[in-house]
């Protein structure tokens, strides 16, 4: 009874998590465009965004990381033959990549409440694309669990994080020929 109590607050926590950090790096595309705009409603727009990236980090993401993390322990210690399948070894190192994802996102939030992050909206774009990689890793390791899947998940991700690299440098031309435009 008690571990898939655990399982089911382990979702909500990484969903939870995962919502906050999209939301996050959202934002810091956000205040990354207010940068280019005129000095009022910059500054307003910049100290709004601010507050919002503090606010989104320290009780949105950062709560729902350590619970999220506490509930998966809590499985392990119920369950530790979880700990000897490869596909939850490899989950974990997902996990670790996770956590230093978001570490990361305290930094840029850090910076860009200085006024010293240099990064681009197209940046931030490609970067808000991490997460995504890592929740479809994560929870097809999760599902299939076999070593074979595991080449296949790669691939898979591989395929994405070049779609999605596409895609992102695609939108920026097609915004800047819709700039273009709109000022000639």
């Amino acid at each position: 009874m008690i571990l898939p109590l655990f399982k089911a607050l382990h979702i909500i926590g990484f969903v939870a998590w995962f919502a906050g950090l999209f939301y996050l790096v959202r934002i810091f595309v956000y205040h990354s465009e207010a940068k280019k705009l005129p000095k009022v409603e910059k500054d307003i727009l910049i100290q709004q965004y601010r507050i919002m990236e503090g606010r989104v980090y320290s009780i949105i993401a950062t709560p729902a990381m350590v619970f999220t993390i506490i509930c998966g322990v809590g499985m392990l210690v119920i369950n530790p033959v979880y700990l000897t399948f490869g596909w939850m070894q490899i989950k974990l190192v997902f996990l670790g990549l996770l956590i230093a994802y978001h570490f990361y996102c305290k930094k840029i939030t850090d910076e860009l409440a200085l006024g010293t992050n240099v990064n681009t909206s197209t940046q931030f774009r490609l970067l808000n694309e991490v997460p995504t990689l890592i929740l479809i890793a994560i929870v097809l390791l999760a599902v299939f669990r076999s070593q074979r899947n595991s080449y296949y998940i790669f691939g898979a991700l591989f395929i994405l994080a070049i779609l999605f690299y596409i895609i992102v440098k695609k939108y920026k031309t097609y915004r800047e020929k819709k700039e273009a435009s709109i000022n000639t």
